[in-house]
């Protein structure tokens, strides 16, 4: 087994941004990693296991309880670790259901990077590949979307929200007929969607409670906030309507156009119904979060006319399917 490098050296204040987070699922046990790997003690990164050592199931397992948010990565290897996941995902004696769990961890990481990082346009180019290789792996495996539905958390941090929704869009997505590079796009547009609430005020998005009728009109800001960033960094129609209107409703009464039905772009329906979906499942400080079913049955008898009927149909059918396979082990 690796052993860890106890000589304790601290190499970098974390104001230097020479690391990357990485969530310790994103490892898998029992295999070298390809790169070094550091620890996070108050605000300095100390080297904890060299590059060609590993860690067990048992000190994963502690350290993901006791600390899951204190491992990083030198930018360096970014590359390193980025092929590293990528392997993983097609190695066969890996079962899919790992492979999930690798991919979501791994990605969750560089997602928070999407909402942190000054380098927006660093951070969208990663968010990009990011799609490729959930694409790529619901392809590969068709059961492989129950299994990353399944890995839901049900918190809601920003980056947590966004990377649900895009896993939920490529599922709905798939089920409406997309596929290639209309997929990738739809993707990129679900994981994009709320971009614009980086320009949002950080005390509004962590707001405990309801917020007042300003900080409302702030927050309905942010579609307008993200078609920017997305005009600034040149991405493709497709992409900057799912920015602009995934807020909007099929009867008209959405916000920022107030569109109406068949105006509202296709790729932006998918994402209205998964955005709604993942809020109403998600564990807030002011809200109970709903069950799967219960959140469709919710959507379906008392909001369904916000939405694209077919969808919400296909949306129904989608978890119903899932979350039975889900509670029943039958993926």
């Amino acid at each position: 087994m690796g052993h860890a490098n106890t000589s304790g050296t601290i190499m970098s204040n974390m104001s230097e941004e020479k690391y990357f987070k990485i969530r310790l699922n994103s490892l898998h046990p029992q295999t070298p990693l390809p790169f070094d790997l550091y620890i996070q003690i108050g605000s300095k990164y100390i080297h904890y296991l060299r590059a060609g050592n590993f860690l067990s199931q048992e000190k994963l397992a502690r350290f993901e309880k006791q600390a899951p948010d204190q491992f990083f990565v030198p930018n360096e290897n970014r590359a390193t670790f980025k092929s590293y996941i990528h392997d993983h995902m097609v190695k066969e004696n890996l079962k899919s259901g790992e492979k999930a769990l690798m991919l979501r961890e791994s990605s969750l990481s560089l997602v928070e990077e999407l909402f942190e990082s000054a380098a927006i346009s660093e951070a969208l180019a990663e968010s990009q590949a990011i799609i490729s290789e959930f694409v790529q792996f619901i392809d590969q495996h068709p059961e492989g979307i129950s299994h990353l539905i399944g890995l839901s958390s049900h918190d809601f941090y920003t980056y947590n929200h966004s990377l649900d929704v895009a896993i939920y869009s490529l599922g709905l997505g798939k089920k409406a007929g997309y596929s290639g590079a209309d997929l990738q796009e739809l993707g990129e547009g679900a994981l994009f969607h709320d971009i614009g609430k980086r320009h949002v005020a950080i005390e509004i998005i962590c707001k405990t409670g309801p917020l007042d009728d300003s900080e409302w009109a702030q927050m309905q800001k942010h579609p307008q906030f993200g078609l920017k960033i997305m005009e600034e960094q040149n991405f493709t129609d497709n992409i900057k309507a799912c920015c602009f209107e995934h807020h909007e409703s099929f009867r008209g009464n959405g916000y920022p156009q107030q569109l109406v039905g068949e105006e509202i772009h296709p790729m932006a329906r998918i994402i209205a119904i998964t955005d709604t979906y993942d809020a109403l499942t998600t564990k807030r400080s002011y809200n109970v979060p709903m069950g799967a079913i219960e959140a469709i049955r919710f959507m379906n008898e008392k909001i369904r006319f916000k939405y694209d009927a077919d969808l919400m149909n296909a949306m129904s059918n989608v978890l119903f399917k899932m979350t039975k396979d889900i509670e029943h082990g039958s993926f």
